[in-house]
């Protein structure tokens, strides 16, 4: 396999004195921004002086040994803002045919995230390049349909083909959790244009129109809705009556306590 430092170098990139970002994070997961074009301010914003070096060469994990070349980043200065350290960096160019295409095979054996590059550059292996940049995988199955609400209103303004025929070809039973609290809303779908047509509604106007979380966003801001995380409980055909798939929504309501305990009000 290449080192990705060396591929970097015969594009006419100098690297310097680098540090290796290892991007993770659950709470506020860096391929979820890179997706939507805010990587760089999501890197930038550090609690720590982690990037005293002249570039950072950044990597979004994908899996245990699999990471995302996401580009190498030159560090113009930084300043604090309380407790936290906000960077300004210039993305490098010449390295378009390998960012967010390169697939990097490195096999971390620690927990820390801001390696020194002379220390590990040479562990950092070209695995596979992907015919165009990494995007929002394929529709992954109703059972393990997941998004929140920036990824749900990703897939729907660029109309990602797999997910927008996979969802409006069913009706059926949606949950939307509120990480925040715990508490959930479920509710139903139906009609020509599925859950696709009830979720496209939920990427405008995150509470839906529906008066619980109407009035949860108006006592909290609507910056609140992005801890709202959609998956589908159940799915009906297509042609199914309203009635039928309502019927189903009361089950699942019934099931999880929704009523006294979440979001729905009947």
């Amino acid at each position: 396999m290449l080192k990705l430092c060396d591929i970097i170098k015969l594009c006419g990139v100098n690297l310097g004195q680098f540090k290796i970002h290892l991007a993770t994070s659950s709470s506020h997961p860096p391929l979820q921004a890179y997706h939507e074009g805010r990587f760089q301010a999501w890197q930038e914003d550090q609690n720590q002086k982690n990037f005293q070096c002249e570039t950072v060469l950044s990597l979004i994990g994908l899996s245990r040994d699999k990471w995302l070349f996401v580009g190498v980043w030159k560090v113009l200065g930084v300043q604090t803002a309380g407790n936290r350290y906000k960077y300004k960096t210039e993305e490098l160019h010449g390295l378009e045919s390998l960012t967010g295409r390169a697939i990097v095979y490195f096999k971390r054996a620690f927990r820390a995230s801001y390696l020194i590059g002379e220390n590990y550059g040479d562990e950092l292996y070209i695995s596979e390049l992907l015919g165009e940049r990494h995007s929002i995988p394929d529709f992954p199955g109703f059972s393990r349909v997941r998004l929140e609400l920036k990824q749900l209103r990703y897939v729907v303004s660029r109309e990602v083909s797999s997910w927008k025929s996979a969802l409006r070809s069913v009706a059926g039973v949606y949950a939307i959790s509120d990480k925040a609290s715990g508490r959930i809303y479920v509710g139903s779908a139906y009609g020509t244009e599925g859950i696709w047509g009830r979720w496209r509604l939920y990427s405008e106007a995150p509470h839906g129109f529906n008066k619980e979380l109407i009035e949860l966003l108006k006592k909290e801001g609507d910056i609140y809705s992005e801890n709202f995380r959609f998956s589908i409980l159940e799915i009906c055909d297509i042609l199914s009556s309203q009635d039928e798939v309502i019927g189903r929504e009361s089950h699942w309501k019934e099931s999880l306590l929704t009523r006294e305990y979440g979001y729905n009000s009947n």
